[in-house]
């Protein structure tokens, strides 16, 4: 590992019941047992049947965004060689709905798979898409500790990138791509679009913690052409995805050195759609009045 460990000898001694304080079984922080049970089988059944209406090839280093109508499916396909991608989501008709990627890590776990669904931010908290294929659903988690499809990672930018290179200047990492390609969609000035872009969905990037250290650690993707990732859509969707300069982000991100490919997005109708009642998001009951107890008086 080329990162820097933690500290082996800690400036305070550890008290006598030391063993006692680390041997605490840890619990789960949001048992999931009430959330709504993605309906897989009739997905499944809907989708067999569903009609391809669009198509969005998205380039290297590059970003394209996308519309998925409410009802419909969408895909990601690493066509040419291994890639990973940045997904952003909005709510098409209210872009200050958007896809809350810490919300929903906290409620299905650092990395996303079947059955799993990408939330939106508050006040609505509602589902936007959820995930109904996935044909790397075999990887699970490596020896490292390591799997496919993160929330953790924010997205490559320039600011970070700007701190580590001793002041380089880069405009292609997928922090600027999705500005730039939500600029193009909305006719937004640039400035104005990046306060839109948000933490992302690595689609594909293979990602996980060091144990010893914490620190945020990738390998090369899994993903080979024809892998894909498949949702279905909750709302009525304006997507952005980024085909990271990192390419496989096996060894590096936010420069020109990584080989990079396209990815593909398509978009599919079904011919007998589902019911509203099984599929549209509810949307939080809060009443957003955040008024202790003892203030109600």
């Amino acid at each position: 590992m080329n990162h820097k460990m933690k500290p082996v000898n800690p400036k305070f001694t550890q008290p006598d019941d030391h063993a006692v304080r680390k041997s605490l079984e840890p619990v789960v922080c949001y048992p999931t047992d009430a959330l709504p049970k993605a309906p897989l089988a009739e997905y499944e059944k809907v989708r067999a049947d569903a009609d391809r209406t669009a198509a969005h090839l998205v380039a290297p280093r590059d970003a394209s965004c996308f519309e998925v109508p409410q009802g419909h499916f969408f895909r990601i396909t690493s066509v040419d060689g291994p890639q990973v991608g940045d997904l952003n989501l909005w709510n098409k008709t209210n872009l200050d709905e958007r896809f809350y990627a810490g919300k929903t890590r906290a409620l299905h776990g650092t990395h996303l798979g079947v059955g799993d669904s990408l939330w939106s931010s508050f006040p609505a908290m509602r589902q936007m898409a959820t995930i109904t294929e996935d044909t790397l659903d075999w990887y699970g988690f490596d020896e490292f500790g390591l799997s496919v499809h993160d929330v953790i990672g924010t997205r490559c930018d320039p600011y970070t990138h700007n701190l580590l290179s001793n002041g380089g200047q880069y405009h292609y990492c997928c922090h600027s791509n999705l500005t730039r390609a939500l600029a193009a969609e909305t006719g937004m000035p640039l400035l104005e679009a990046e306060s839109y872009v948000h933490d992302v969905l690595n689609v594909f990037m293979c990602t996980g913690f060091c144990r010893h250290t914490g620190a945020y650690l990738m390998k090369g993707t899994p993903a080979r052409p024809g892998d894909y990732l498949e949702f279905y859509a909750h709302m009525d969707l304006l997507g952005g995805l980024s085909a990271c300069p990192g390419g496989d982000c096996a060894t590096m991100h936010s420069s020109d050195q990584a080989e990079c490919s396209p990815l593909l997005v398509e978009v599919f109708k079904p011919k007998q759609p589902l019911p509203e009642a099984v599929t549209k998001p509810l949307g939080s009951n809060y009443n957003r009045q955040h008024i202790a107890d003892s203030d109600k008086n």
